[in-house]
């Protein structure tokens, strides 16, 4: 009788992680307690072109870029992002984003140092007040990891907006004695850098403003430095809820293992998470790259919120994509996946105007008695109006009434 018959078949060992991978290639010496500290990963950021070759074999446009942009632009690799680097491919996407080439070092026609207009609405250091019900607070300079997409480089890039005890409460005074901003998106560099106490000092204040309904943290730490979200971190967020947490994954091989953990203990302490990508040509500039992004990203439970247009700052062009790309890409993704996979295409339109959203262009003919679409496989539907047209609301003023008197607020 075959003794193998019924046998049950060896289980294979798990293949590990991309970081397991990379840390055993470049940080063998590392111990587990090291690598879990997000300090530690700090204290040994790669920030120069001497360490950085001892861990990536660099091309010469890599070489010469790193060399070129260093008086224009931090360099700064934790060892934890630099561990998912292929160190085959100049191409890969986490290489890409953290490795300067030198076309960064040129600055092309339309390219602006203040790409988003924010240093003529910044009535404070810190203060970025440009929508009318919601401000951005920028907390600090610094980054775990410097992109080199990045759109605030004028500040990142070091010794602009250090912020100090002053410059903090002049901020907090500033949200306080401005009653229409219900929204206050704090950002720099990556707030989740501050120390717990010192972003508990922000926290605080800012959530005892009574017209402050929601505060929004901008930060890639889940993206390059996951060890960062700690349980005492996501319960600090959660005491000042609402607060969400905008994240910023650019390719489904960032969603690791460990990057999916930190998203699902902030939403499992309650702090809503969700994601704002960037199109980036030959980067995540496919279809099939976004949908697999969503997809990974919903099933750590983060929402796909934006997709980013590039901004034009300075020495990012070899990086942007058309327009008409990422309208491709969103008719390619709608009616193929589930609508909350398709994050909504926007443009932060240069100089200061302010974010539009753009979708394809579905209607072909707008009538008095029906609308005319294609769908998705390009068929045609006819949508046929009302013939009752008046949409007042005359209910709104008991609504509004009721609720002055209720003395609702956001808190």
């Amino acid at each position: 009788m075959d003794s193998s018959v019924g046998a049950v078949a060896p289980q294979s060992s798990p293949r590990p992680s991309l970081s397991a991978e990379g840390r055993a290639r470049l940080f063998p010496s590392a111990t587990d307690a090291e690598w879990t500290d997000w300090r530690w990963q700090q204290r040994h950021s790669v920030r120069n072109l001497e360490q950085l070759e001892r861990y990536v074999r660099l091309t010469p446009d890599e070489r010469a870029g790193v060399q070129e942009t260093s008086s224009l632009f931090r360099m700064g690799i934790s060892p934890y992002y630099l561990s998912l680097i292929d160190p085959e491919h100049a191409l890969c996407p986490v290489r890409m984003q953290s490795i300067p080439v030198r076309a960064e070092a040129r600055v092309r026609p339309g390219e602006l140092e203040d790409p988003l207009g924010e240093d003529k609405t910044r009535p404070e250091e810190c203060i970025v007040h440009k929508y009318p019900d919601r401000v951005l607070f920028l907390a600090l300079d610094t980054c775990s990891v410097y992109c080199r997409h990045c759109t605030r480089r004028r500040i990142t890039k070091g010794g602009e907006a250090e912020l100090t005890k002053d410059q903090m409460r002049r901020g907090i005074d500033y949200v306080r004695n401005h009653p229409e901003v219900r929204d206050v998106l704090i950002s720099g560099g990556d707030p989740f850098l501050l120390s717990e106490e010192r972003l508990e000092s922000l926290l605080a204040p800012l959530s005892e403003i009574p017209h402050v309904e929601m505060i929004r943290i901008g930060t890639r730490v889940p993206v390059v430095l996951p060890m960062r979200v700690t349980d005492s971190l996501a319960r600090l967020l959660r005491r000042y809820a609402p607060v969400y947490v905008i994240t910023h994954f650019n390719h489904p091989k960032e969603v690791t293992p460990e990057a999916r953990e930190a998203c699902e203990r902030l939403v499992d302490h309650g702090v809503p998470v969700e994601n704002q990508a960037v199109l980036m040509r030959q980067l995540n500039s496919d279809a099939r790259i976004i949908k697999e992004l969503s997809h990974v990203l919903l099933r750590s439970r983060v929402r796909p919120y934006y997709l980013h247009q590039m901004d034009v700052a300075e020495g990012c062009e070899h990086l942007r994509t058309p327009i008409a790309k990422g309208l491709e890409i969103l008719q390619q993704l709608r009616g193929h996946t589930s609508g909350l996979a398709v994050p909504h295409l926007a443009v932060d339109l240069p100089g200061g105007g302010g974010k539009v959203t753009l979708q394809p262009d579905y209607v072909i003919e707008r009538g008095e008695r029906e609308t005319l679409f294609r769908n998705y496989k390009g068929q045609t539907y006819a949508y046929p109006e009302p013939e009752e047209t008046d949409c007042s609301c005359p209910y709104d003023e008991v609504w509004q009434a009721r609720s002055r008197g209720l003395g609702f607020r956001g808190r």
